[in-house]
């Protein structure tokens, strides 16, 4: 769709080198452009809150305020725009942290770049992106005794089991009220409730634990 204005993106990491380097690889995308960079929390949460961009890529290891403070520090001022952790962290905590506090998806800085550039289109599009190791750390962080997940799923309602199915593909709230022929409104206030219901604190959270129990269904 040639039509639509690219994705924006607020680029925050401490190493002006990999900004510059990962900036001018996005610079070659069409559909992906920088609107802004932060070398430290303060700055990222001001920018995030004022450029209110798609996509925010936010380094763990910062000086001053580290990845996790600011990322709870931007969701707790309503910032909604989709966090990915960009990192050197593989520690289980770190992963499992980040997903908590609300960031939708965690990728490794070991990454290809050009693997890395493809993850942040397909996190504008509503799609959760780990990078491939860390999925089976998250999933069994995530995994509860059986007994508590049976009680949890049948406390939900068949629209909010519906549309936490829909979550684990990895659909959008935009997408899953399309799906369903609601409004993106009424989707918050499910997910709002299903999150409550199962104990779990992020939409991703909820997109692992799913699949996972999925799995063990199979």
């Amino acid at each position: 769709m040639p039509s639509m204005s690219p994705a924006t993106i607020l680029m925050v990491d401490d190493h002006p080198l990999l900004r510059k380097g990962l900036t001018q690889l996005i610079e070659l995308e069409d559909d992906l452009e920088v609107i802004g960079e932060a070398s430290n929390g303060e700055d990222a949460i001001r920018l995030a809150v004022e450029l209110e961009p798609d996509l925010i890529s936010l380094d763990l290891n910062m000086q001053g305020m580290d990845g996790l403070q600011t990322l709870k520090a931007m969701r707790d001022q309503g910032v909604d725009a989709r966090i990915i952790m960009l990192t050197v962290s593989d520690s289980d905590e770190d992963v499992v942290e980040a997903i908590r506090l609300g960031a939708d998806g965690y990728l490794l800085k070991d990454m290809e770049p050009e693997d890395i550039i493809a993850r942040l289109r397909e996190a504008v599009l509503g799609k959760m992106v780990m990078s491939p190791k860390l999925t089976e750390i998250l999933a069994t962080a995530l995994r509860r005794p059986q007994r508590q997940t049976n009680r949890a799923i049948a406390s939900l309602t068949s629209r909010e089991l519906e549309i936490l199915k829909l979550i684990a593909k990895g659909l959008s709230n935009k997408l899953i009220a399309r799906e369903l022929d609601i409004s993106d409104g009424t989707v918050k206030v499910h997910v709002k409730h299903l999150l409550k219901k199962l104990d779990l604190r992020s939409r991703v959270e909820a997109a692992v634990w799913m699949v996972n129990q999925q799995g063990k269904n199979e």
